[in-house]
């Protein structure tokens, strides 16, 4: 009999998980009210650097990301004046968990729960509205460093995990990787070569039909880079060169089949 009672309550237990993240699904995918993003800024490497920065940062430093969410639905006739709302909440002090480089499906499922938990624990912040979204932002200090870890977007759970560069010049790149992530948690899927990150054709192109086809004057956000040349492709500078391309849009519900 306890057996019975073991597997009914894990049976409960999935079914309440598989529910939730449909109800989110639909909730994020519906575009009917303005998806509130919550920003939470973390020291990624404990350097005194990276804490100037993020002691400097205010919520202006991320309104391109409002902007590009606003001007790229309504490129899709998307009726909503404010698709994205993002809000900048209070530094946190613990770190989400690391992705092992080398983790495997297993790694990865285990990995996912634990950044789940530690979301639902570490966002709590008293006083403010709880987020639909949230997005860890670890700052490193470049001098440390030549590139940041991988960043990592989850939609069930809609949360994600965003290492960033704290230096100034790099703000309007970091937002093009949160925006990258956000859209990740909505449903969007990678649109790069995995190890060269060269951007697919032509789904990673922001103008495939262009001619001549190189170079690329934009970049669509999934492939987060583009095409200089057949071989040749570099991130933009801000989401102002960032376009959401057919595929994407589709992907987040933008439009439809």
């Amino acid at each position: 009999m306890w057996k019975n009672i073991r597997i009914l309550f894990l049976l409960l237990v999935l079914a309440g998980v598989a529910i939730h993240a449909w109800l989110d699904r639909v909730a994020t995918q519906s575009w009917k009210e303005t998806l509130w993003v919550g920003l939470y800024p973390l020291n990624g490497d404990g350097t005194p650097s990276a804490q100037r920065y993020i002691d400097g940062l205010t919520v202006k430093d991320f309104a391109g990301i409002e902007g590009f969410f606003a001007r790229e639905a309504h490129r899709y006739a998307v009726s909503m004046e404010q698709p994205v709302h993002v809000e900048l909440y209070p530094q946190g002090s613990e770190l989400p968990p690391a992705l092992a480089p080398e983790a495997g499906p297993f790694g990865v499922a285990w990995w996912s729960l634990k950044l789940r938990w530690f979301a639902a624990h570490a966002t709590k912040v008293s006083g403010r509205a709880p987020p639909r979204i949230r997005i860890f932002v670890l700052y490193h200090d470049p001098s440390t460093l030549d590139t940041v870890p991988d960043s990592h977007g989850l939609q069930k759970g809609l949360v994600g995990v965003v290492h960033a560069f704290a230096q100034p010049a790099m703000a309007g790149s970091n937002n093009i990787v949160i925006a990258h992530e956000l859209m990740h948690t909505l449903g969007a899927s990678d649109k790069y070569a995995p190890g060269s990150g060269e951007p697919l054709y032509p789904a990673g192109f922001a103008d495939p039909e262009r001619q001549p086809l190189y170079p690329q004057t934009q970049a669509e956000i999934m492939a987060g880079r583009r095409a200089l040349s057949a071989r040749e492709f570099e991130m933009p500078q801000g989401l102002r060169d960032v376009v959401v391309g057919p595929s994407t849009a589709l992907e987040i519900h933008w439009t439809r089949p």
